[in-house]
């Protein structure tokens, strides 16, 4: 089965099952035919009234929600499907937002889906997946609270009779502004058979006591939402509210961390690819000292290491989302890895694009020096990369060492007699 290649000839490599290929054509061609052109002026947001407008021909298309079960309006992809379907959306750096499979509510509806109760799917889920309302997940706190160490979490949700009040502050909350809800993630103490811990909460943001706080003015700006603080004070919400059980939120979080990690992976290689389009368009057409760039030795050393980070990064995606289909724990495991690599080597290839581009590569008659911005908080959001290598590196170091007290045999041992024999 063969793939659709993207621009420049760069395709996936995998191949995917018939219904996947045919989704991935109709994305490619909504994108380039009805999204692109719509796209705003590199540095704004994209209006709301025009993401609606948009949303509807999506569904009319049969593009709309790919990750979405079919129950919910959706394509009903399974997550070892998602990434080149992922990538074509992403290609338009408001596509996402326009199909519905943008964060967070991308993976806000994932966590939904799988561990949401009827009466949450029917009152969350649904709306959000057909695109009526939109979420936010609070997560993220002000120094000293929780950012990448979660175990710094401040904000606390006490037993109120049947029910909870939650207080505490949260900053970063991506879409907050626009958003009818948002999943909490509070600190709560030991209950029955509840342990202490965190659990996570679903609260209305019309919930007395929720309040935007001063908003965050980030290197981002393509999608509405924004960033800003929500505060919390004295917010009473029904036991019902409780998404998963309580005590065990950061264990329900990783079932939407993971994919979550891999989706941001998913989109921005297909905005790279747009990027690295737009570099080759440029150096196939634009001479200097008498032959195109693209004939330059060091433009050629350039595009090469554009073609090698986006097909590592396409091989990894690939992986990853066939594990988490199999075994979430270890695709967990290996998302941080994924997400360490992709969002390193996205803004290689748009940096570089910039480049080769010269002067317009940095001005806004090209949109390369906002995919900068774009894709720059990445390797911060989510985890960060160093944070995420300190994970890696413990989870390797574990593994070692328990593969040789199982018997495997010590290597570190130094031996110089043997190698003077």
């Amino acid at each position: 089965m063969s793939g659709v290649p993207f621009a420049g000839g760069i395709g996936p490599g995998a191949s995917f099952p018939d219904e996947v290929q045919e989704l991935r054509a109709r994305t490619r061609n909504f994108i380039r035919s009805t999204v692109i052109p719509a796209e705003p002026r590199p540095g704004q947001a994209l209006n709301l009234a025009v993401r609606r407008e948009l949303s509807e021909a999506a569904k009319a298309a049969g593009v709309y929600a790919p990750h979405v079960s079919k129950d919910f309006g959706g394509q009903g992809l399974a997550v070892e499907h998602w990434s080149p379907v992922f990538q074509e959306a992403g290609y338009s750096p408001i596509g996402p937002a326009v199909l519905n499979c943008m964060a967070p509510d991308e993976g806000n509806m994932h966590m939904l889906h799988l561990i949401g109760t009827a009466e949450q799917q029917r009152r969350y889920l649904a709306p959000l997946a057909a695109g009526e309302i939109s979420s936010c997940f609070a997560m993220s706190e002000p120094h000293p609270g929780a950012g990448s160490d979660p175990d710094a979490l401040l904000t606390t949700a006490i037993r109120d009779g049947k029910g909870w009040v939650i207080n505490g502050r949260k900053r970063f909350t991506s879409g907050a502004t626009f958003a009818s809800f948002a999943i909490v993630m509070a600190r709560t103490a030991e209950s029955g058979t509840a342990p202490a811990g965190a659990t996570m909460f679903l609260v209305p943001m019309a919930t007395p006591g929720v309040s935007l706080g001063a908003p965050i003015h980030t290197m981002d700006k393509y999608l509405p939402g924004g960033h800003p603080h929500v505060d919390f004070d004295d917010v009473k919400v029904p036991a019902a509210a409780v998404l998963g059980e309580p005590g065990m939120g950061f264990k329900h979080a990783q079932v939407r961390l993971g994919p979550a990690r891999l989706t941001h992976c998913m989109r921005w290689l297909g905005l790279a690819r747009r990027a690295l389009d737009i570099a080759l368009d440029r150096t196939n057409s634009r001479e200097i000292f008498g032959t195109h760039i693209s004939q330059l030795g060091i433009a050629q050393d350039m595009i090469a290491q554009s073609v090698i980070d986006i097909e590592t990064s396409d091989a990894i995606i690939t992986q990853c989302a066939a594990l988490l289909g199999v075994d979430p724990r270890s695709g967990s495991a290996l998302s941080s890895v994924t997400k360490v690599h992709c969002s390193e080597a996205v803004y290689r290839i748009i940096d570089r694009a910039v480049q080769l581009c010269g002067g317009d590569g940095v001005s806004d008659g090209l949109p390369l020096a906002q995919y900068l911005n774009e894709v720059r908080p990445f390797r911060i959001s989510d985890g960060s990369t160093e944070t995420h290598k300190w994970a890696i590196a413990r989870r390797a170091s574990a593994a070692r060492r328990h593969a040789v007290e199982a018997g495997e045999p010590f290597q570190g041992t130094v031996n110089a007699d043997r190698w003077q024999r």
